[in-house]
């Protein structure tokens, strides 16, 4: 029986953990997810410091001006007293004792004389405005943007500590399948193969190896220590390829029943543990998710490519958010139109956001990408729905990234 979407997509959260932590430089961290929270590592400001150009004062005026200081200057060994003020820069340090900093386009100044009105506390930033040393920033499973990564630098960081990116090998099967050129009648070109890297955001591709319908080929696939596999044909992977360092094998086609859908099989065989046999979706529903005796885990999409799609939103997606450490996002939800619910399954619709609106970009067969390359998601349409608020799953390259 297929599983439930919601629990398959569950299951595909839970079926691993994160990978190990690594310590990066911040240019290297970037899109992946924090291992430790981004705790300051000094005050900031460090110091009172000036948020205009102007003058540090104290006490009421009129001021006498008894020095000067810029950005990038100690802290003045002064302090001032009443009827003292101080020139300084933007993000210059303010003498001790200053009660105001008036910007310069209100001050009057004749010789060492200031003139002027101001607001006490007004244009100073006091130390630890911001946050004080030790604060967590940024909690841990965050994913790592550039806003992060400034963030970090600003408070005393060279490296960030993230959990690595999962590896992935690819294998794509099926003897009618065409590599280069139109197709023709019995061959069709390999969609998923070129549409793949662009959605394993946050993950590295080791590489694809394609192979004939073959039992023993796939087996020798799943198992070998490279892409260098009986049965594989060209354009096969090289034969450096690793596939033992990847911590998941994603499969494109033999997940269904039919004579040369071998993966079941073949997983049977390989005493693999089945997670997820088959999702009551459309389309997609032949996928699975299985895990290997030694901890690899195998995705297996349907050799349709709009399918092939679903299985990557519905199992691969959150099987590689779960590897690289990443927290689980709030859903992004539209209002859907009544597209024709399936009485028992879950349908997964290319649509076009549009505001807090979702509109079917038609041409969904199972067979085609038509439709998903028109939409920039897929909505979540469950069973018996008929109108109403849906969650989308977006793709086009996105992670949540």
């Amino acid at each position: 029986m297929n599983m439930p979407w919601t629990l398959a997509r569950q299951t595909a959260r839970e079926a691993a953990k994160p990978l190990e932590a690594v310590e990066v430089p911040l240019a290297d961290g970037l899109g992946l997810a924090l291992a430790s929270g981004v705790r300051a590592l000094a005050s900031q400001p460090a110091c009172d410091t000036s948020a205009m150009d102007g003058y540090a004062a104290a006490g009421p005026g009129p001021w006498t001006i008894v020095g000067r200081v810029a950005a990038g200057d100690p802290v003045p060994a002064v302090v001032l007293g009443s009827g003292e003020a101080f020139g300084v820069a933007t993000g210059a340090p303010v003498p001790d004792g200053s009660d105001l900093v008036l910007p310069v386009e209100i001050c009057t100044v004749d010789g060492a004389r200031l003139d002027g009105e101001g607001v006490p506390g007004k244009h100073i930033r006091r130390r630890g405005e911001d946050w004080s040393a030790g604060d967590e920033l940024v909690p841990a499973g965050s994913l790592v943007t550039p806003a992060v990564l400034g963030l970090a630098a600003g408070a005393g960081h060279d490296t960030v500590l993230v959990h690595r990116r999962p590896r992935v090998a690819v294998i794509v099967t099926g003897d009618e399948l065409l590599h280069s050129g139109p197709p023709r009648p019995g061959r069709v070109r390999d969609a998923i193969g070129p549409m793949l890297p662009g959605l394993l955001t946050g993950a590295d591709l080791l590489g694809t190896t394609h192979l004939r319908d073959d039992p023993a080929a796939l087996a020798d696939a799943l198992t070998s220590d490279t892409a260098d596999v009986l049965g594989a044909t060209p354009p096969h992977a090289p034969a450096a390829l690793n596939f033992d360092t990847a911590d998941v094998l994603v499969t494109c086609g033999a997940t269904s029943v039919g004579p040369a859908d071998h993966l079941r099989r073949v997983l049977a065989d390989l005493d693999a543990e089945i997670l997820v046999s088959g999702v009551a979706c459309r389309p997609g529903h032949p996928m699975l998710l299985a895990v290997l005796p030694d901890g690899r885990c195998v995705a297996g999409l349907p050799g349709n490519p709009f399918a092939a799609l679903a299985a990557i939103l519905t199992l691969l997606r959150p099987l590689l958010d779960t590897l690289g450490g990443h927290t689980v996002q709030s859903p992004v939800t539209a209002r859907l139109q009544d597209v024709g619910a399936h009485p028992k399954d879950t349908r997964l619709v290319p649509v076009v956001r549009t505001g807090g609106e979702a509109f079917p970009a038609g041409h969904d067969r199972p067979g085609s990408l038509w439709g998903a390359a028109l939409a920039d998601a897929l909505a979540v349409v469950p069973p018996g729905h008929r109108g109403g608020k849906v969650e989308l799953l977006p793709y086009a390259g996105q992670r949540p990234v």
